[in-house]
């Protein structure tokens, strides 16, 4: 999963992008409206961490701008302003949820996972294919009832393969989940990663379609 996280401050934007990349999501993270706009415009984001008090353009504006151009990725407002009024023209300007600072990362980390099950149309929060299952929370993964070990990026390519079962998902596709900014990109690194899911999930469960990319079957 790769997010946008929008905050100008220094040390909570560091200690946060740590907090996000510790719970697995790939964080890029910018300190004011103008980069986000740039980021936003370049990249597709599963969801947007956004602080309020940023310089030069509000928090508030910049995702109504969002909003009014029909963009429609979840944004989960992180802000020190605690007031209802505050949360009620939060959300009522877009955004899917509200955060107040300060907060635990762990209580971040599980609001973005509503949001991202909210997003796919899924209630449940495992991703279940068949007898294969994956729990976003926990980062486990199970076929049948015996657990299987996954790296972290291994974890990835088969949470971003499990969302849509059926629907294939080109190497660029994966990559740009994958990898921030500041991440160097091996040439074949999609390649290895899917190879080893094949040797511990079985070479069936994860198919190559010719010119397109790769799927997991959907399973009954």
């Amino acid at each position: 999963m790769r997010l946008l996280l929008v905050e100008d401050d220094p040390m909570i934007g560091a200690g946060l992008r740590t907090g996000l990349r510790q719970a697995g999501y790939t964080a890029d993270w910018v300190q004011d409206a103008t980069a986000a706009e740039l980021a936003v415009a370049h990249h597709e984001y599963d969801a947007v961490v956004l602080d309020l008090g940023l310089p030069g353009r509000d928090g508030l504006d910049l995702l109504a701008g969002w909003r009014r151009r029909a963009l429609a990725m979840p944004v989960l407002i992180v802000t020190a302003r605690d007031a209802v009024a505050d949360r009620i023209q939060g959300l009522d300007a877009g955004a899917d949820d509200y955060l107040v600072k300060p907060f635990d990362l762990d209580e971040l980390a599980a609001r973005l996972r509503a949001l991202l099950r909210r997003r796919g149309g899924r209630a449940a929060p495992q991703l279940v294919n068949g007898d294969l299952s994956l729990d976003p929370a926990t980062r486990e993964v199970r076929l049948g009832e015996a657990p299987i070990a996954l790296s972290a990026r291994e974890f990835g390519i088969l949470h971003a393969l499990l969302e849509q079962p059926g629907v294939p998902l080109s190497r660029a596709q994966l990559e740009d989940r994958l990898y921030g900014w500041d991440e160097e990109i091996g040439s074949n690194a999609v390649e290895v990663h899917i190879h080893a899911l094949r040797r511990k999930l079985g070479s069936a469960r994860i198919r190559n379609v010719r010119g397109v990319g790769y799927m997991v079957p959907r399973e009954p």
